[in-house]
């Protein structure tokens, strides 16, 4: 057993590291202000290969996994949220056709992503569809012009990236949508520029601003077979399965980010002859926030390795929902502590620490809630798949 990165994770680390402090630091708060998209982070990620850390080297990516992007995402989440599912969306689109597709696509639509060239973005929920799979209305019919080819249409709700996506992985029903069957799911790569593609909806959100999320309307876009990737709901299972520490990375980083600032205040700050980080009830509370943080980070980076490894099939599901569901918890109650550890300042648009209150947030409810990762958890133990004799 060995919890020590290797040297080429210490490597991308630190270099990770020193980007946000010297970029991303002093950009987040503009960021949040103006919700503006920030090219210019994303040029300097492109700089830096930081877009294609979970893309095999074959496809013009660098290999790291998914050890590696949650490396990144932790010291870039440090600072801005944003920024961290800027990373994200580097593997979130890619996971079904790294996972499942063919080699064809794998060549056709990675490169891009590794390179900076492209985005995209995952079209799974929709109105009044969210975390119900099943209930979704998209639907495919066979293309009656092009043998093997679809027409797609449907509405995607909340799609993060969307509106910068110059393609989707989307997931539609392969028959009636009424019928809830998961047998019934297909996946399909849609380019951003097809005909029957629009974007006519921006979401106002209250945090996580800079990236938007943007509803995608598909009405009868030609699918063509080559724009087929072979895998349903467990291929949606999956690639969000693979997600989880990632996700959680986040959650990591914005505590820290969120701690450490609280720290330097309190211990900056003068009260009752004293500063309040001499008082003992304070260190109580940043100790207990720390031991969290680490505790969320082992069952990530554990996570991560298992993914990594191809162990996000159904019986590893109950480590890898653990640390989305401890992380993003953890992220939401760190930085509501830290807001406390501020006082009125805390509260003030002074202080960055609104900001990773609001933008904790989200980390609950996106990619699976906190309550859709406890009924995986607790299913998983009530099969056997994960049990202790």
């Amino acid at each position: 057993m060995n919890f020590e990165l290797s040297e080429e994770l210490q490597g991308l680390q630190a270099v990770v590291r020193k980007l946000s402090q010297d970029k991303i630091k002093p950009r987040a708060r503009a960021i949040d202000a103006t919700g503006e998209y920030p090219q210019d982070i994303f040029d300097e990620f492109k700089k830096a290969d930081l877009l294609g850390l979970c893309i095999p080297e074959e496809y013009g990516g660098s290999g790291a996994g998914i050890l590696g992007l949650t490396i990144a995402i932790e010291e870039v989440t440090k600072y801005s949220n944003v920024l961290g599912l800027m990373l994200l969306l580097t593997r979130l689109p890619t996971g079904p056709i790294m996972i499942a597709g063919s080699d064809e696509q794998k060549q056709r639509y990675l490169p891009g992503i590794a390179s900076g060239e492209q985005r995209a973005a995952f079209c799974l929920s929709e109105p009044g569809n969210g975390s119900d799979v099943a209930g979704m209305q998209s639907r495919v019919v066979p293309d009656p012009e092009v043998p093997g080819g679809y027409l797609l249409s449907g509405t995607k709700c909340w799609i993060s990236g969307g509106m910068q996506a110059d393609w989707f992985v989307v997931f539609a029903k392969t028959g009636d949508p009424s019928n809830r069957s998961h047998h019934e799911i297909g996946c399909f790569i849609v380019d951003g520029d097809q005909a029957g593609v629009s974007r006519p909806r921006v979401d106002a959100k209250m945090g996580v601003r800079g990236i938007d999320t943007a509803d995608i309307v598909f009405d009868e876009v030609r699918i063509a077979p080559r724009q087929v990737v072979h895998g349903g709901f467990s291929l949606i299972m999956q690639s969000l399965n693979a997600m989880r520490p990632v996700v959680a990375a986040r959650g990591i980083g914005l505590a820290e980010g969120a701690l450490m600032y609280a720290t330097e205040y309190v211990k900056a700050r003068p009260a009752f002859t004293k500063t309040i980080a001499d008082f003992q009830g304070i260190q109580w509370e940043i100790a207990k926030a720390a031991t969290e943080i680490e505790a969320a980070r082992l069952l990530t980076y554990r996570a991560a390795w298992m993914a990594d490894r191809g162990e996000f099939t159904k019986e590893h599901v109950p480590l890898l929902s653990m640390c989305k569901y401890y992380a993003s918890e953890m992220a939401v109650k760190v930085s509501g502590l830290c807001v406390q550890l501020l006082g009125a300042a805390g509260y003030m648009e002074d202080h960055p620490m609104e900001q990773f209150y609001r933008d904790a947030r989200q980390l609950t409810i996106v990619e699976g809630t906190s309550q859709i990762q406890l009924g995986l958890i607790g299913k998983g133990v009530i099969h056997h798949d994960l049990w202790w004799d």
